[in-house]
């Protein structure tokens, strides 16, 4: 039985070919200097710029260093979820592959869970990020904080640490639309958060387009809380209020003004009624975000497939080649 490290890094790739072998590198440089057992998770998320064959290299040459091949793309956090499910060590830290966030960060996060808490939150320092991305993830950590409860103020950075117990918790959950820092806080008894350095991301180009910053602005706000339903209620008591005070105010100035004012209100009934009837489409959209993922859950289909797991472990324990489904 070979020995479970005290350490797990996990880091999804994806397109990731220009930055892999100085990531390899600056991981296991910056891990074997804590003088402490660790393995480097790299898990291949679909990509299409030879990766594979590069994280299939890593694992070959290196002991510590295990590669999980999916058959094709499910998304970052499944890819972190499929190599949390392969991870042994009690401390599991996760990390971009797009060197934005310095490996050499990785014992700052380790020496506070030492500490004993059960989840490590990270802040970016001096970001590194356009003005359009800091002030986005500005309003959704926001957002996350007003509808969790759970005050962490960088919840974008995937660099961050759990314990064994709160790994174990979240692999245990089905859904298919999660956040994983989020549901990470859910579990943990305590929490810490540190400053970490940020760096501008040198090769390859961001994965989240604008209209993926959008997708995962619902993700967050409709995964983890009903708090968009609530505000959603909040808002029809608004509109309804206001349209009683509108509806007083016409009848007041048609006394004052006669019948002829405003078009005979013909015009204002019309803006009323639009009003009306976009709040109507916005409760739609938020219903039909919650009721889209209750049929996915429903469902039941596996997060991602693993297609192959290449590393000395896994030689080790006659499982080079995987074919599985989580």
């Amino acid at each position: 039985m070979i020995a479970a490290p005290e350490i797990s890094v996990v880091i999804p790739v994806y397109n990731e070919r220009e930055n892999l072998p100085e990531l390899v590198e600056r991981c296991l440089t910056a891990c074997r200097s804590m003088k402490r057992s660790f393995e480097l998770i790299l898990v291949d998320d679909g990509s299409r710029d030879g990766s594979q064959a590069l994280i299939t290299r890593a694992a070959d040459a290196h002991d510590e260093v295990i590669g999980v091949i999916l058959n094709r793309n499910y998304g970052q956090h499944a890819a972190v979820f499929a190599g949390m499910k392969q991870s042994r060590g009690e401390m599991v830290v996760t990390l971009d592959a797009d060197l934005q966030n310095p490996p050499e960060e990785i014992p700052k996060l380790i020496r506070a869970m030492d500490e004993g808490v059960d989840v490590v939150g990270t802040v970016r320092e001096n970001r590194q990020d356009s003005l359009f991305r800091r002030t986005a993830s500005h309003l959704v950590n926001r957002m996350v904080q007003q509808a969790t409860g759970v005050m962490m103020h960088d919840y974008g950075c995937m660099l961050r640490a759990y314990r064994r117990p709160i790994v174990e918790a979240m692999l245990q959950c089905s859904e298919r639309s999660t956040f994983i820092p989020i549901l990470a806080n859910s579990f943990a008894g305590n929490t810490a958060e540190i400053a970490v350095q940020h760096a501008r991301r040198e090769n390859g180009e961001s994965k989240y387009s604008f209209l993926k910053l959008i997708s995962l602005q619902y993700d967050l706000l409709t995964s983890m809380s009903t708090f968009p339903l609530r505000l959603l209620s909040f808002l029809g008591v608004l509109i309804s209020l206001s349209g009683i005070g509108f509806g007083l105010l016409l009848m007041v100035l048609r006394v004052i003004y006669g019948a002829t004012w405003a078009a005979e209100g013909v015009f204002t009934l019309f803006a009323f009624l639009f009003v009306f009837i976009g709040a109507q489409f916005i409760g739609l959209g938020l219903l039909g975000e919650y009721i889209g993922r209750i049929y996915h859950d429903v469902r039941s289909r596996p997060r991602y497939f693993v297609h192959e797991i290449r590393g000395t472990r896994h030689t080790k324990m006659n499982s080079t080649s995987v074919s599985s489904i989580f």
